[in-house]
């Protein structure tokens, strides 16, 4: 609450940062470069150059500098072969993101705005999935004080480096009323100062209070509860509600022989891992938040033509009864084999997680709805590098704790300059004796097609 009362004395305008196209066109051709803060050209952290390739061929249309907007609108539509009873057999949702960026001088600033339209909110009460809404996802502001950064407002950060699920990126929740199998974060008021290196970075993260969650309604396919159950989206959060949750971070990277890329972050507060309970007398379910003391770490290093990762973390569970203290790695590794036909590239995937608890007599992974226990995945990217940002990715989850399976794959393409395509199917097999959370949806098959208009 008070970061959002001292945002909002804060000036704000709509813009984009100013780009050196020299730098950028070198980029795209592969060798990732960076100018520093001390004016030398850097090669870009491993984990970042997807994410910065993506933005690149992000389509923007600039109004006059230093402003700029962009945005996309996308329709998906969803069948589901198999489903729970009473669930919907398929869903359309209309959606909208658009985003403006604002830099002078020293001072930037970032606004995106979301907005989705589900088909079966138009119908009658009855039947709605109760998943349509305006959100708005970030507004923050950002001052350069030169070898640091001020940051004030509402923001997004991702956190990680593993392919299949990220389990150290937890500064945002999950959006609960959309698809699990996508990325929906939901922006989150804080306040941060960043002191920047030759090699890395040192931040202080202030985070507000914490937020209270919708679920969508029982007919859409991933509301996992009963229908005789309702929600309360009030969430019950241990001590004061307005405490904060505060991160230390420290991100770096080698120049050696094996780039390693490596960041360690202390955090004091809330976790992200909630936990629902029942009123018995009302049948209302509502979530639980408690305090932890977490440390995590998430690092790459490159050894040829292999990128080895890994994600680890602890969480010292302060007072809460049911909640045990818990531990969570994952590790994995790609190797890409480069032009394998043509100009095309083969990514070999492997990855392992593991959850544990470590007290027998409170909640175990079951009861908080943990999916990867003790799983292993295997999967192939496949890039055309045609120039349409064509790509296939495919894989299976094995559970060894659950017996357990869960296959998926990916296409997504541009059609055109300013078109895309994505289409996905993925099938579950659930364990026949355990409450697992792919037990809930039982045995679970569905298609989905996203077309999305990029401006």
């Amino acid at each position: 609450m008070f970061i959002r009362f001292l945002f909002s004395y804060s000036v704000f305008c709509v813009f984009i940062y100013a780009d050196n196209s020299s730098l950028l066109s070198r980029f795209l051709e592969g060798e990732a470069l960076f100018v520093s803060r001390s004016g030398d050209v850097k090669k870009f952290p491993a984990r970042e150059r997807h994410a910065l390739k993506i933005a690149a061929s992000t389509p923007v249309v600039e109004l006059e500098e230093p402003f700029s907007i962009q945005g996309h609108v996308d329709v998906s539509t969803q069948t589901y072969l198999t489903r729970p009873k009473g669930k919907h057999k398929n869903n359309i949702t209309l959606s909208e993101r658009i985003s403006a960026k604002y830099k002078k001088d020293d001072f930037s600033a970032y606004m995106s705005l979301y907005a989705q339209q589900d088909s079966w909110d138009l119908s009658d009460k009855q039947n709605r999935n109760e998943r349509s809404y305006v959100r708005l996802d970030e507004l923050y502001v950002k001052y350069s004080l030169g070898n640091s950064e001020l940051m004030l407002g509402k923001n997004i950060r991702f956190w990680g480096a593993l392919e299949l699920r990220n389990i150290v990126d937890v500064f945002n929740l999950q959006d609960t009323r959309n698809d699990p199998f996508e990325i929906d974060k939901l922006g989150v008021w804080n306040v941060s100062y960043t002191y920047y290196t030759d090699n890395g970075e040192l931040s202080l993260i202030v985070k507000d209070d914490e937020q209270d969650r919708d679920l969508s309604a029982f007919p859409y396919v991933y509301n996992y509860f009963s229908k005789a159950f309702n929600y309360d989206k009030n969430l019950y959060a241990e001590g004061a509600f307005f405490r904060p949750n505060i991160y230390l971070t420290w991100t770096g990277s080698t120049e050696t022989e094996y780039a390693l890329d490596y960041a360690f972050i202390l955090q004091n507060g809330y976790d992200s891992q909630r936990y629902t309970t029942l009123n018995a007398e009302s049948n209302v379910l509502h979530e639980n938040a408690y305090f932890v003391t977490k440390f995590m770490t998430y690092d790459t290093l490159v050894v040829g033509s292999s990128l080895l990762k890994l994600e680890a973390l602890y969480a010292d569970v302060k007072s809460d009864s049911l909640i045990s203290d818990y531990y969570q790695v994952g590790v994995g590794v790609e190797h890409t084999l480069g032009q394998i036909y043509g100009d095309s590239d083969l990514g070999l995937l492997a990855e392992y997680y593991r959850y544990g608890t470590l007290e027998k007599d409170k909640r175990d992974d079951l009861a908080l709805f943990e999916v990867f226990q003790n799983d292993l995945f295997l999967g192939l990217r496949y890039t055309f590098n045609e120039g349409n940002d064509a790509s296939i990715v495919s894989g299976v989850v094995l559970d060894f704790e659950y017996d357990e399976e869960a296959y998926y794959f990916e296409y997504e393409s541009r059609l055109a300059k300013d078109l895309k395509v994505n289409f996905d199917y993925r099938y579950l097999n659930p364990s026949k004796d355990e409450a697992t959370v792919y037990n809930l949806l039982e045995r679970h098959q569905r298609f989905n097609l996203t077309l999305g208009y990029y401006f």
